[in-house]
């Protein structure tokens, strides 16, 4: 129990160290992902009427399919959801290694936000606010509280990448610095991981068990 207790206390140092010397960069890779977002909820509300309809039909769908007795396909659902955070993973860490990756790292973050952003306006826009709401509470809240943060992280660690090898481009430093990089991307991958399971089995199950209200 000590053990474990170290090894978590260890990884929090770092963590918040890494958020401490990081705080500008943070703050530029979330105020795009909120430009994502904002911009997703415009679209939404300016579809077209025909377009409208399309993601209303699709929600509603979605919706009655479970209320008449079509459960998820946890096996397939945890499936998509490991593949989706690992490709996002690969790519943030490949992207970030690069010196000309960085405005592909946050072209990924504006386009997550932009998905977040769509999906939150599509649901409210289509159930009303408070069933929209409880819906993505329960189905999309607890993955999306890991997810969101560890990809910024990776967003972060790819921006800190590029300016100390813009800084300083001795092919030995240069290493070390990608091998860091490496080492933070495996650790936030083990956190994209844990939000797969979560998503799979808890957001899933509190789903399935509000769908009468919907």
């Amino acid at each position: 129990m000590r053990v474990t207790h170290k090894k978590s206390s260890k990884i929090t140092s770092i963590l918040l160290q890494h958020i401490k010397d990081n705080v500008k960069s943070y703050l530029l890779v979330a105020i795009i992902l909120l430009i994502g977002i904002v911009l997703g909820v415009l679209f939404v509300n300016n579809l077209q009427e025909e377009q409208a309809q399309e993601v209303q039909s699709y929600v509603d769908h979605f919706v009655s399919s479970l209320q008449n007795g079509t459960g998820l396909d946890t096996g397939k659902l945890l499936k998509n959801s490991i593949k989706n955070n690992l490709v996002l993973a690969i790519a943030m860490w490949f992207a970030g290694s690069t010196v000309i990756g960085i405005p592909i790292v946050l072209g990924i973050v504006w386009y997550r936000g932009f998905c977040l952003g769509y999906t939150i306006s599509a649901l409210i826009a289509t159930l009303g606010v408070g069933r929209g709401s409880l819906f993505f509470v329960v189905a999309m809240l607890l993955q999306n509280l890991i997810l969101i943060p560890c990809m910024l992280a990776l967003a972060v660690s790819g921006i800190r990448l590029y300016k100390s090898i813009v800084k300083d481009k001795r092919k030995e430093n240069v290493k070390g610095k990608i091998v860091r990089h490496t080492m933070f991307s495996a650790m936030m991958l083990f956190f994209l991981m844990i939000a797969s399971f979560l998503e799979t089995y808890l957001s899933s199950n509190l789903f399935m068990l509000c769908i009468q209200f919907f």
